[in-house]
């Protein structure tokens, strides 16, 4: 099975920081990364549609809360291991709840880095930022300070709450054996392969969704206009 060489990881990398910096949404960015990706780890990305395609198969997060419907409640660490909740969230206003892979996810790092660079109009708008992913502290702690967020990092150890909402997933040996270069055990503090599907909820202060962006595929993300949007119309619901 084909492995990522050196010499085109060094052009993933270089790659990622064009698309971090490049001008454009959110998704010009993510389409851009995964074409680089297919030019440079083809049978990443083949093994991933395939990956994708099951997951559709099998109804993956199609149950997640929906708009209308409340967010089941959560209390989980910080990066500084503080209990943070639902409930105290709400109570300030609208929260965006996010879940993202793991620091070592391309695709998450380009999603928090325009989550980030729209912090100022969440905040104008009444509204707060909480990610979610299923790694350690340790981790957790790392992906807040690489990106610089100005939110909580949430470590679910071993998507517990992920799975509650329907969307942990179990990656399957192609994919293990093409991310062996990562060593999840110790990202994740167990020997589970499973991840959650990247997703995003506004969660109004009445605890119901009021928007939500659900993809197998974690090449997409919910663009920061929508979220803006989602966000304004939540903090006007009381």
């Amino acid at each position: 099975m084909t492995q990522l060489s050196p010499a085109n990881a060094e052009r993933l990398r270089q790659a990622f920081q064009h698309c971090r910096d490049m001008e454009g949404t959110l998704g010009e960015r993510l389409q851009a990364y995964a074409a680089a990706g297919r030019g440079f780890f083809p049978a990443y990305s083949e093994a991933v549609d395939r990956l994708v395609a099951r997951i559709h198969e099998n109804g993956g997060g199609e149950n997640a809360p929906r708009p209308g419907e409340a967010m089941p409640p959560f209390m989980l660490p910080d990066e500084t291991g503080r209990l943070v909740s639902l409930t105290s969230l709400i109570s300030n206003g609208p929260v965006i709840v996010m879940f993202y892979r793991g620091h070592w996810c391309p695709y998450c790092r380009l999603n928090v880095k325009a989550v980030i660079q729209a912090a100022d109009k969440i905040k104008a708008l009444g509204g707060q930022i909480v990610a979610i992913m299923p790694e350690t502290q340790k981790y957790a702690e790392r992906f807040k300070s690489e990106a610089g967020a100005p939110f909580p990092v949430l470590t679910d150890l071993d998507n517990g709450y992920a799975l509650s909402l329907n969307l942990a997933i179990w990656l399957g040996t192609e994919i293990q054996q093409l991310l062996s270069y990562l060593d999840l055990s110790d990202f994740h503090g167990n020997d589970g392969c499973m991840l959650p599907i990247p997703a995003t909820f506004v969660v109004g202060r009445d605890g119901l969704v009021k928007a939500r962006f659900v993809d197998p595929d974690f090449r997409k993300r919910m663009e920061i206009d929508d979220l803006l949007v989602a966000v304004r119309a939540a903090g006007k619901d009381r």
